[in-house]
């Protein structure tokens, strides 16, 4: 599912088309191919390095219907829905509690695909599902995982058809966004059932939208003001209540043409577009659809490379725009969470007639899908963005793991050298950022140095510098 989703989100991706203080920002990470391996030596090794690169948080989907009994059956179970003990939560259970022996938090996104017997016409897993058995499930959640989940988000992508139908609908008045009304209402009676299975002091997430819309998937900014109940106006509809979210999650993906790239349509909210999105909760919360200054966490992120070459960035590329994009939700005074999407990528469809097919899930990662590290391994550890101005080029970055204050170094390499030469020293804040100016030189390359708390050297990779548009 996860490989058609690409697609469909690279497919509409690709349609035509600061400076603020910086506050700390939390990182997470998900990495479902290894952290649902049934080889536990995976399992430990992903982990450790993501732990090694100072990251808290792990981000799980939970998806119903994997854990509901009989979920292809259209009648429903003899069972009480409400009774953790009536569903199979091993999978996910093994992924809480090796994070929560390590000390990191969980974000766990519960989402459909749902049971068939769950849905309104018990045809398929995805068309109209039940609020009220979805409620029930989120209570039976809620006291299975107590103690062991440190936020919960309600649905992955509801905006997208792969996750929630229908998506649209005509009535008289025209083309309804039908997915968002859904959406509020599984919202509404998901979020009830984890207060009543005790999870009322763990934040609930709202949200988790898809980039941009397609005639097939709902706008982000259209979806979330049809789910808040309201209208074209920003005023709260008639006997909606303001909805109980904690904060905003969203899914900023990006396309080839880089972490400044602003889709045409006004709706739709990529990395580049983050202010959209300020925007529109801003306008929310003044109408009381929900609570004034509604975080946003941008739960999935990543910057597709090759080996895929039909949507994919060169390694460099990737490593760079990856910089860029933190540095852009860094200074977002909203944004309190990035994040990482895939340790590993997918891997290689075998025998496909096309590239497009051969690679036609997420080349997101870290590391190649047999395990050798990409260029955007080391800048994750390292992040360097460095945007050139008219006459001075601005370098930012990070050190992983923070634990204080602590003292970088900054090479550069001149336009047709061979060798870096070392530019300057800056120090970083207790979170691990710093940031320098230098002047500015056409073709100039920089990396960055540092020596880790236990002593570890480290070096970032290469990296150009690109004009802010």
């Amino acid at each position: 599912m996860r490989r058609l989703l690409l697609l469909s989100l690279i497919a509409l991706l690709a349609l035509p088309a600061a400076a603020s203080a910086e506050r700390g920002q939390a990182v997470l990470f998900e990495a479902p191919r290894e952290l649902r391996s049934d080889d536990a030596a995976l399992r430990a090794q992903t982990l450790d390095e993501i732990q090694g690169f100072g990251v808290g948080w792990l981000r799980v989907i939970l998806y119903w219907n994997e854990v509901a009994p009989a979920a292809g059956a259209a009648a429903p179970p003899d069972a009480e829905e409400r009774d953790p003990a009536a569903y199979d939560w091993s999978r996910y259970d093994r992924i809480v509690d090796e994070a929560q022996r390590r000390g990191m938090k969980v974000l766990l996104t519960v989402s459909g695909p749902v049971p068939r017997w769950a849905t309104r016409d018990r045809k398929d897993h995805l068309t109209r599902p039940s609020p009220t058995r979805f409620g029930r499930f989120t209570d039976a959640l809620a006291r299975h995982f107590a103690g062991r989940v440190d936020a919960y988000a309600i649905w992955n992508e509801p905006n997208h058809p792969d996750f929630l139908k229908p998506q649209w609908t005509r009535d008289r008045h025209g083309r309804d966004a039908t997915s968002a009304r859904i959406y509020r209402q599984l919202f509404r009676r998901g979020a009830a059932g984890l207060r009543r299975g005790g999870a009322d002091r763990v934040p609930v997430l709202l949200g988790e939208t898809a980039p941009r819309g397609t005639g097939e998937v709902v706008h982000p900014i259209t979806f979330l003001r049809r789910a808040m109940c309201l209208d074209v106006r920003w005023r709260l509809g008639r006997n909606c209540a303001r909805l109980a979210a904690d904060g905003y999650a969203h899914h900023a993906y990006t396309t080839r043409r880089g972490p400044y790239f602003v889709p045409p349509s006004p709706n739709d909210v990529t990395i580049g577009a983050l202010g959209r999105l300020n925007r529109a909760l801003a306008k929310a919360g003044r109408a009381g659809a929900v609570r004034k200054g509604l975080p946003i966490w941008l739960t999935e992120f990543g910057i597709q490379s090759t080996p895929d070459t039909t949507f994919g960035v060169s390694e460099t590329t990737q490593a760079e725009y990856r910089a860029i994009s933190e540095r852009i939700a860094a200074a977002n005074p909203r944004v309190v969470m990035f994040s990482q999407y895939l340790m590993r990528d997918d891997p290689p469809v075998a025998g496909a007639a096309t590239a497009l097919q051969r690679y036609g899930g997420f080349e997101s990662g870290l590391r190649h899908s047999d395990g050798d590290a990409k260029r955007a391994y080391d800048a994750f550890r390292l992040p360097l963005a460095a945007i050139r101005g008219r006459t001075r080029t601005t370098l930012w970055g990070l050190v992983r793991p923070a634990t204080g204050a602590t003292t970088v170094s900054i090479d550069y390499r001149a336009k047709g050298a061979s060798r870096w030469r070392f530019l300057k020293r800056d120090r970083t804040d207790a979170r691990g950022t710093w940031t320098t100016t230098t002047a500015q030189r056409d073709g100039r390359r920089y990396r960055v140095r540092w020596v880790a708390p236990d002593g570890t050297r480290h070096e970032g990779p290469l990296t150009r510098s690109h004009r802010r548009p």
